[in-house]
């Protein structure tokens, strides 16, 4: 055992001069566990005993390879349990030989001494864990595993997790670390890492258990890296099903800014899907996540308020967890916080607003009493510093919400809403300016007293320019709100006034162009 034929192919992720004594043990048994996992992935028989064996093989190697790599010099406790680990494994060596010949005497036999060999490493496993959590092992030396270059195997991808793993369970303070920050960084490169984190045993269980650290660094890290595989959708069931939402909901309340922030983020991620909402409120998460957006949590700052209303956001579609917000006050909350300067924090509050009171008069009419119309005017109001994004997810708010019943578009007409709406079409992008003109035209099918509006503020003018656009769809729209507008009297005496809009109406009287030459006759068949 240890010759070189014995470890053809296996990848060199060691540099390191030949040790002596406890060193060389260590050496020793790691090379012949790596024997025995080569030749356990040809076996098929008794094919479960042997994933678990080859589970705890890779864990106690990873940990005798952290164990070579401190200082651990000529160690007494170490030594004293290297020869056992090499019995063992030299055990498991034949075991592997025979299951893969068949060569064994009896199933029920080798069933047990595959149990025994469990059972062994399982006990091999928990002295290397008892050894460093007694600190008798020092890491002043210690090397972390090279990461596997670009294009690495998978074995390679797995092995380097594996001893990550190792070191986050029984490496001390300043291991489990830079342990932690090493598997961020390949997580966040490379969605093969996130795979080989979900599929080795105990990465999310260990990943999850500190997230309640005291050391908030440590807690800090797992949350950054849990917020990364939270972004996988196939993988938010086993952060679920391994307790996460709990142990984000405890970061929220007392964690780190950094790491409610990072615990937020992860929150918003795994309620995408409205069937873990329950979860995050039977856990409290909903009276956490409101006493940060309410200001009540020492003056969060706006990369923590943001994500937080935005689990918010996702959790108002289940219908108790709304009527609990209303009753929390979450509507004044929210609408005080569409006044914020933070973009990430007016779009989430926005969409909360529109969220919860969608569908729903007795809400929407709250919304409006506590002042809600005037404070999404005023992401509107073009002397108000906004982009283009929040003004028009606000635009589309004010559409959905308070285009009916009748006095809800009576309160916007009041608030001035026609002369925004008109300054968009007339100098928004052309995103907005789009968007601005559907909404004109939706606005002017509302009521009589919407389109008086619409033609004294000037609308008229600015509809007949579009008639001549390379858009089909600008156009149509256009001479759709014009023919409306046009069906009011006073709008109608103003616009043939101009003596321009009738010569351009008549210009483009084209039965080629189908649909809007039509309108453009029913304009002036209205007139």
């Amino acid at each position: 055992m240890g010759n070189e034929e014995d470890f053809a192919g296996e990848p060199n992720h060691f540099k390191k001069e030949e040790p002596a004594g406890t060193s060389n043990l260590l050496r020793r048994a790691a090379e012949l566990i790596a024997t025995v996992l080569s030749l356990s992935l040809s076996i098929r028989a008794f094919a479960t005993k042997w994933q678990l064996i080859r589970t705890k093989l890779e864990e106690l190697r990873s940990g005798l390879i952290a164990a070579d790599n401190c200082d651990s010099g000529e160690n007494p406790y170490l030594t004293g349990i290297l020869p056992s680990v090499i019995s063992t494994a030299g055990e498991c060596r034949d075991l592997a030989r025979r299951c893969s010949d068949l060569s064994y005497s009896g199933k029920l036999l080798m069933q047990s001494d595959l149990d025994m060999a469990i059972a062994k490493l399982d006990g091999h496993v928990s002295t290397l864990s008892e050894i460093y959590k007694r600190g008798i092992l020092a890491n002043g030396s210690a090397l972390v595993v090279s990461k596997p270059s670009i294009g690495a195997s998978r074995e390679d991808i797995r092995f380097y997790v594996r001893d990550l793993l190792t070191r986050m369970k029984i490496g001390d303070l300043g291991m489990k670390k830079l342990a932690l920050r090493n598997l961020y960084e390949v997580v966040v490169e490379d969605e093969r890492y996130v795979k080989a984190v979900v599929d080795v045993g105990d990465v999310i269980h260990v990943l999850v258990g500190f997230l309640s650290s005291t050391e908030l660094e440590i807690q800090e890290e797992s949350a950054r890296v849990v917020s990364v595989i939270a972004g996988f959708g196939c993988y938010k069931g086993n952060l679920v099903n391994s307790g996460v939402v709990a142990s984000l909901v405890r970061v929220l309340d007392c964690g780190s800014e950094e790491g409610k922030v990072a615990a937020a983020r992860c929150l918003v991620k795994l309620t995408e899907n409205s069937d873990n909402a329950w979860c995050v409120s039977a856990h409290g998460g909903v009276t956490a996540l409101l006493r940060i957006c309410d200001g009540d949590d020492g003056g969060c700052k706006g990369d923590l308020v943001g994500p937080a209303c935005g689990v918010l956001r996702n959790l108002v579609s289940v219908e108790e967890i709304k009527r609990f917000m209303i009753e929390e006050g979450a509507v004044s909350t929210f609408l005080r916080l569409v006044r914020s300067r933070d973009e990430a924090i007016q779009v989430n509050s926005i969409g909360f607003i529109q969220n919860i009171a969608s569908g729903d008069e007795l809400v929407k009419q709250m919304v409006i009493r506590e002042g809600g119309i005037r404070a999404l005017l005023r992401v509107l109001d073009p002397k108000w510093s906004c982009s283009y994004k929040t003004r028009e997810i606000s635009m589309r708010a004010i559409e959905n919400l308070f285009f009916s019943p009748l006095s809800s578009v009576t309160a916007l007409i009041s608030y001035g809403f026609v002369d925004n709406l008109l300054y968009y079409v007339r100098n928004g992008e052309v995103s907005i300016q789009e968007l601005a003109l559907k909404v004109a035209f939706r606005l002017s099918g509302t009521s009589e007293e919407a389109k008086k509006s619409m033609g004294d503020a000037g609308f008229m003018a600015e509809l007949v320019k579009f008639l001549n656009a390379k858009s089909f769809e600008v156009r149509e729209m256009a001479a759709e709100t014009l023919s409306g507008l046009v069906m009011v009297p006073k709008n109608r005496k103003r616009f043939v006034q101009d003596e321009h809009n009738i010569a351009l109406i008549l210009q483009l009287l084209d039965p080629e162009e189908g649909n809007s030459a039509q309108l453009h006759v029913e304009i002036c068949n209205k007139m």
